[in-house]
């Protein structure tokens, strides 16, 4: 796979890109605190079939810093004149987790550029506060800091006895490698995506999704007993339970949701996608 990797002046500095492939193009967006190295699996995976375009958000990994606070609608507008600055007018979105709430957002506010969207581990709950409570939790304890906020890096034992609902069943050392050159690129700004998620909207950007929707939670994910609420939002949602997944399904489950994707955008165009030569 070439991987192609570049940067894109907007209105919140230069955002980092990483893609691969050629054809319809799909964007993919970040879980909190991570970048789009998390998404080199998927972005291989579909290569061959898709053009893959998956960014860092304002404030993650290569992707300038910003020192106000970033609303989730800020991350929509800057991953979006991505594509638009690679010269793609209309879209598909992937994202999990914060990035199916950037997804909703995109989806739902420039609807006439989006021609479906893919949502992972939507974390729709019926009480916020539950967010809330977990992020508290997370920044006391599963998150370590040095005394000036700047994040410290984190083993798999760590991560699995304080944070096992936010990592995948089966966390390698690659993987958690990753995590925490993520955790250190954005650095004491790492919050930043936490706070805009608590301040969005996500019902009510759900509820605005008009184009074609596939909605994927994993088994085990702590949003899994939720995943009816997000079904009611979009009714004309396709929803599925992946079996035996977690967390960071794009990544530990790259190929399948990959194959899933694919599936959706043929569906979507009524015929099959043409593989990349």
């Amino acid at each position: 796979m070439k991987l192609e990797r570049g940067l894109v002046q907007t209105g919140m500095g230069y955002i980092h890109y990483r893609a691969a492939g050629a054809g319809t193009p799909v964007l993919l967006l970040h879980i909190n605190q991570q970048s789009s190295a998390l998404y080199d699996e998927l972005v291989e995976q579909l290569a061959p079939m898709l053009r893959a375009v998956a960014i860092d958000y304002p404030g993650h990994g290569m992707s300038d810093h910003v020192a106000e606070q970033p609303s989730i609608d800020d991350y929509a507008r800057s991953a979006m004149a991505v594509m638009e600055a690679l010269g793609y007018e209309r879209i598909y979105i992937l994202g999990e987790a914060v990035g199916s709430a950037v997804a909703a957002q995109i989806a739902a506010t420039q609807a006439p550029r989006v021609e479906g969207v893919i949502l992972l581990n939507c974390p729709l709950t019926p009480d916020r506060g539950q967010i809330a409570r977990v992020l508290d939790r997370a920044r006391e304890i599963g998150r370590p800091a040095d005394p000036s906020g700047f994040p410290l890096t984190r083993t798999i034992d760590h991560l699995m006895m304080h944070e096992s609902d936010f990592a995948p069943l089966v966390p390698t050392q690659s993987w958690m490698d990753r995590i925490n050159l993520a955790q250190i690129q954005a650095g004491r700004d790492r919050w930043q995506a936490s706070t805009a998620l608590m301040a969005f909207d996500l019902r009510r950007a759900l509820t605005g999704i008009t184009c074609p929707a596939l909605i994927l939670t994993g088994e085990h994910c702590r949003f899994a007993p939720f995943c009816n609420d997000v079904s009611a939002c979009v009714p004309h949602a396709a929803s599925e339970i992946v079996k035996d997944a977690r967390f960071c399904m794009g990544w530990e489950r790259a190929a399948e949701i990959a194959q899933r994707a694919v599936e959706f955008i043929e569906g979507a165009v009524g015929q099959p996608v043409r593989r990349n030569s």
